[in-house]
């Protein structure tokens, strides 16, 4: 079965509403108006015969709807929460100072549209349950976050240790790279050292070959 009414309220005061069929609904809407406790915001339904009607209230505005008691509550809910959350966009403050039925002549098409929709196209019932999903996977990220943000100063010493691992790394890469410089010096005046003694070695050699002394002559 359908939403065959709507209507959206500040107190008793009827600012919009919808009717599919003719029905004294109008009446019971009204009485329920005048009956619900409080000004807290509320969800709640009454029966009435065959029907049902669900109330959503919040902020001072009341919006209401009339369905056939096979509807269930999920879809007349996800109804009023579209419809609260359109009528509050569309005219924001004024709501707390409009006189009755000032927003009729527009809302009421709204009103028809979206029951419309809610009636009898499947993917209503798909969307509210997919927002439901989306909902939870956000509520799990923000409690992820808030653990996170609850581990700073775990994750302010893990920082702290991982600029002390760079500058460690750094100092090494720096001494590594003097120790290497120092060794290829000492290597180098070690092979400048060996060839001069090479060459001192060989200059010795030369200069006793070439002006040795020479070996008297015998004499008979």
């Amino acid at each position: 079965m359908a939403i065959l009414y709507a209507l959206v309220a500040r107190g008793s005061v009827v600012l919009a509403e919808f009717s599919a069929t003719s029905t004294n609904a109008n009446d019971i809407a009204r009485k329920i108006l005048e009956k619900i406790p409080g000004t807290n915001d509320s969800h709640v339904s009454y029966s009435q015969d065959r029907y049902i009607f669900h109330v959503k209230r919040t902020d001072g505005l009341t919006v209401l709807c009339m369905a056939g008691d096979t509807l269930g509550r999920r879809i007349p809910f996800a109804f009023l929460e579209d419809i609260h959350q359109r009528f509050a966009r569309t005219y924001g403050r004024a709501v707390h100072t409009a006189l009755a039925y000032s927003m009729n002549d527009e809302f009421s098409r709204v009103l028809s549209q979206q029951m419309d929709y809610y009636s009898n196209d499947p993917n209503a019932d798909r969307i509210n349950r997919l927002k439901g999903e989306m909902s939870q996977v956000r509520n799990v990220m923000l409690e992820n976050i808030d653990k996170v943000l609850d581990r700073g100063d775990r994750l302010d010493l893990l920082v702290g240790k991982t600029e002390y691992m760079q500058g460690n790394t750094i100092r090494f890469r720096r001494q590594a790279r003097r120790f290497r410089n120092t060794v290829w010096w000492r290597n180098v005046k070690l092979t400048i050292a060996l060839i001069l003694l090479l060459l001192i070695i060989i200059y010795v050699v030369l200069a006793f070959v070439c002006h040795g002394p020479t070996l008297p002559s015998c004499r008979k």
